[in-house]
């Protein structure tokens, strides 16, 4: 089976800021093709593989999500400056000043996200602001070198999303632990792409219909999971996540799986806590019981809407989330393990 690291490096390096994760689709459904399986993508841009057991289990819809946080641009000003905004939750002090790429239709252009110097106090200047008061984006610009009419002409206007250079999109590995923007959710999709593996490999079907969802959109509310449930009802909704430290929840980043117990959207089912519970128990994992004050996946906040009756998040542990993350190596292996387990006992009911 591929190794989850080696599958780690080349999903991160592939930009797929919300509503524009075409490339890395073409990449996930070739290695598809590669296993075995027949896929599709969506009006909305999920990759959907449909298993159907043909028996009564219970339906399950499993979560894995493309997108990554990105910035959008707002305004290009006559000097040729490129302002942005959020694209989902990424903050000014997580990237600080770095090298972007503008992906217009054009093709891809390479820019710097600047805030200017510090040597001034100015009340004009960014830093003077930022010396009294949250740095918010749009006090952040875009340097391309190029003019107003040059950037138009490449296609460059609002709406355009901007992602970390590939310069920053590489993965650290230090000691047992590996560490690199978007391990949320790229590693996720590594243990996605390994369970639709260990089903080949091993000859595997699940007692019902389960799609596996490599979901769009995630990053700005979940839309991708949500169109999908329209399209394909699910009792279960499966999210693979990531699980970051908090003061709530202070584990220790190791290989243990994370399991949310409840989200800023909606709490898993003590249904399902009990069977997690059983899993644990019957594989001898110890896992990390997670109460998240803030955030949501794609299980919860589908769960929030009515669409799933049963939302499940599973996870690996991280410091720092919509940052810099830090994994243990083994993480993306021992959470594939808990959601085989997991898929098990919902099957034998």
């Amino acid at each position: 089976m591929t190794a989850s690291l080696e599958l780690i490096r080349d999903l991160i390096a592939i930009p797929a800021p919300p509503g524009q994760e075409s490339a890395l689709c073409d990449w996930l459904q070739n290695r598809l093709t590669q296993i075995g399986y027949t896929s599709e993508r969506d009006s909305k841009g999920n990759v959907l593989v449909t298993l159907d057991g043909g028996n009564s289990a219970p339906s399950i819809l499993v979560t894995a999500h493309l997108d990554e946080i990105a910035l959008m641009i707002t305004k290009i000003e006559s000097d040729g400056k490129i302002r942005v905004a959020e694209l989902g939750g990424v903050y000014t002090w997580k990237w600080g000043e770095s090298p972007v790429q503008i992906l217009a239709s054009g093709g891809s252009i390479p820019a710097v996200l600047s805030y200017g110097c510090i040597h001034t106090n100015s009340e004009e200047s960014v830093v003077e602001y930022a010396r009294h008061n949250p740095l918010p984006f749009k006090k952040a610009f875009l340097f391309t070198g190029k003019s107003h009419e040059e950037l138009a002409a490449l296609g460059v206007r609002p709406g355009v999303r901007v992602v970390l250079g590939k310069e920053r999109r590489v993965v650290t590995e230090f000691g047992d632990y590996v560490a690199s923007y978007f391990l949320d959710d790229r590693a996720d999709i590594a243990v996605w792409l390994m369970a639709l593996e260990r089903f080949k490999a091993e000859g595997y079907t699940y007692p019902g219909k389960i799609v596996f969802c490599a979901s769009a959109s995630e990053e700005v509310g979940g839309e991708g999971a949500r169109y999908a449930l329209t399209r394909f009802p699910a009792d279960i909704c499966v999210a693979l996540e990531i699980g970051p430290r908090t003061p709530e929840a202070d584990f220790p980043i190791d290989a243990n799986p994370v399991i949310w117990v409840r989200d800023g959207y909606a709490a898993m089912e003590a249904k399902d806590g009990q069977l997690l519970e059983e899993c644990c128990a019957e594989e001898g994992i110890t896992p990390h019981w997670q109460y998240l004050s803030r955030g949501g996946s794609d299980a919860s906040c589908s769960s929030a809407l009515g669409l799933t009756a049963r939302p499940v998040t599973l996870a690996f542990p991280t410091e720092n989330s919509h940052g810099y993350e830090i994994m243990h190596k083994d993480a993306p292996d021992e959470l594939l393990r808990l959601f085989l387990a997991y898929l098990r006992r919902v099957a034998r009911g």
